[in-house]
């Protein structure tokens, strides 16, 4: 199994800029596909960005796309998400994930087998 801690979070202005990080310990960290995936209370979470094992291939959900960018350093067992032109809207809980399969269905939170504990990130208007 892997584990999962998330940095980075913070409280930044609409139009600025984060990058989060999610620091993973346990078995080989590139076994795994890594997502990010974002909650606020009253609503599901939902998905974000994912990554395959090597980096070789991104996706991002349509709303972050053109301004968020996952990555992942193999060496350094560390997945980020740098965060550009931020919205109030981009607000919540972010949480990176694991998934041992590689699930086609890499927007389905279910299909991931590993979580971190979260990191707040705030967008004020």
């Amino acid at each position: 199994q892997v584990q999962l801690v998330e940095s980075g979070g913070g409280l930044v202005q609409a139009g600025g800029s984060l990058r989060l990080s999610c620091a993973a310990s346990g078995r080989t960290f590139s076994s795994y596909r890594m997502g990010w995936f974002r909650q606020v209370p009253g609503k599901e979470r939902e998905f974000v960005a994912t990554i395959t094992r090597y980096g070789g291939s991104t996706y991002n959900d349509v709303s972050v796309k053109g301004r968020f960018t996952i990555s992942r350093d193999n060496a350094k067992n560390t997945l980020y998400l740098q965060m550009n032109s931020l919205k109030p809207e981009d607000t919540g809980v972010y949480y990176c994930a694991a998934d041992s399969t590689s699930s086609l269905r890499f927007y389905d939170a279910s299909k991931y087998d590993y979580w971190g504990q979260g990191t707040q990130v705030t967008v004020s208007p």
